[in-house]
C-alpha cells in the first residue's frame, strides 16, 4: 500500500532545504549583493546623517544565519566600532541551534549581542503588541520568509513600522523571471495540495509597497538550481530536492504517478529550465528589495 502525501515537518523541511542549497547558487547569489550594493545600503543606515551613529539595531527574521552574519560584518566594516544589537525571529529550533553554534564560533563578532525569538512572525507581532514595547530597528531582513505568512501585506506593514528613521526593510524573494513564478502561474496544477505556501514573487510585493506608499527599490539576480537528480528513478538527493520543491514528504513516492509525471515535465519548460552540459538548471532568480523607512 502507497502511504498517502503529507507536508514535510520542520526537521524534514531543514534536510530538504539543505539539498536545495547544496545544488543551487542561491547563497552565492546573495554573496553577490552583498558585496556589490550592501556596503552602499549599509552606509545610509543611522539615526542622523549628520553624525556617527554608534550603536544600530538589526531585526532578522526567518534567518540564515551565514547570510546573516555576513551582513553583520559589512555593517563592522562600514562602521568601524559601532556596538549591534541583534534579534533574530526564527520558529525553527534546528535553524536557531545553527545560528547559535556558527556565533561560538566567531570570535570576531565583537560588539555584538543576540537576542533569539523562536517565533513565527506573527508570533512576534501579537508579542510586541500585547507587550506594548514597539522596539525600532535600522536594519530589518525578511529573506525568503514571505511565503509562509499569513497575512503578507500586514506583516509587511507591521515590519516597516519597526523601522527607526533612516532605517531600511530589506525582502529578498523570487523573481517574476524565476522558474517558480511560472510553475506557479502556468502549471500550478502539478503541485500537490501539501504545498501550502504563498505563490508570491517580487511583483506581488511591490504591489503591497506602493500601496503602503513606501519608497523602495528592487535589485535583480540571477541564480539557478541543478535539479538533475530529480530525473533520475531512486536517486536519494533528487528525492530531497523534490520534497523541498512540493512541501510534501516523500513526494516521488506518494504522489500518483500522473501528478509525478506532470510536475517532472513542467519543471522542464524553457520558461522554468535550460539545459547547460547535459544538466537540467531550474531558474532560481531572485529579487532583493531594500524599502526606506
Amino acid at each position: 500500500m502507497i502511504p498517502s502525501m503529507r507536508s514535510l515537518t520542520a526537521e524534514e523541511y531543514v534536510e530538504a532545504f539543505k539539498s536545495f542549497l547544496d545544488h543551487s547558487t542561491e547563497h552565492q547569489c546573495m554573496d553577490e549583493f552583498n558585496k556589490e550594493q550592501m556596503p552602499n545600503i549599509m552606509a545610509g543606515l543611522g539615526h542622523c546623517m549628520s553624525h556617527k551613529a554608534e550603536h544600530f539595531s538589526f531585526l532578522l527574521g526567518d534567518t540564515l544565519a551565514g547570510v546573516d552574519l555576513k551582513m553583520i560584518r559589512i555593517l563592522q566594516t562600514v562602521h568601524p566600532g559601532v556596538f549591534i544589537d541583534n534579534e533574530i525571529v526564527e520558529p525553527n529550533p534546528q535553524h536557531v541551534a545553527a545560528y547559535k553554534e556558527l556565533v561560538n564560533q566567531a570570535p570576531d563578532l565583537q560588539n555584538v549581542s543576540f537576542i533569539w525569538h523562536q517565533l513565527t512572525s506573527l508570533e512576534y507581532e501579537q508579542q510586541v503588541k500585547e507587550k506594548g514595547t514597539h522596539k525600532k530597528f535600522d536594519f530589518i531582513h525578511m529573506i525568503q520568509m514571505l511565503y509562509r505568512v499569513e497575512d503578507i501585506p500586514n506583516t509587511i506593514k507591521f515590519f516597516h513600522s519597526c523601522l527607526d528613521h533612516h532605517g531600511k526593510l530589506l525582502i529578498i524573494i523570487l523573481s517574476d523571471s524565476s522558474g517558480w513564478a511560472s510553475l506557479w502561474k502556468k502549471y500550478r496544477d502539478c503541485l500537490p495540495s501539501t504545498d501550502s505556501g504563498h505563490y508570491i514573487t517580487c511583483g506581488g510585493i511591490t504591489e503591497v509597497l506602493q500601496r503602503l506608499g513606501v519608497e523602495h527599490r528592487v535589485y535583480e539576480l540571477p541564480s539557478g538550481w541543478d535539479i538533475t537528480e530529480c530525473f533520475i528513478e531512486g536517486d536519494a538527493v533528487g528525492g530531497h530536492m523534490m520534497d523541498f520543491l512540493t512541501g510534501t514528504k516523500n513526494f516521488l513516492g506518494t504522489a500518483p504517478p500522473a501528478l509525478r509525471r506532470r510536475l517532472q515535465e513542467a519543471l522542464c519548460q524553457p520558461e522554468c529550465s535550460s539545459t547547460r552540459d547535459g544538466r537540467i538548471i531550474f531558474s532560481n532568480n531572485l529579487s532583493m528589495i531594500v524599502v526606506e523607512s
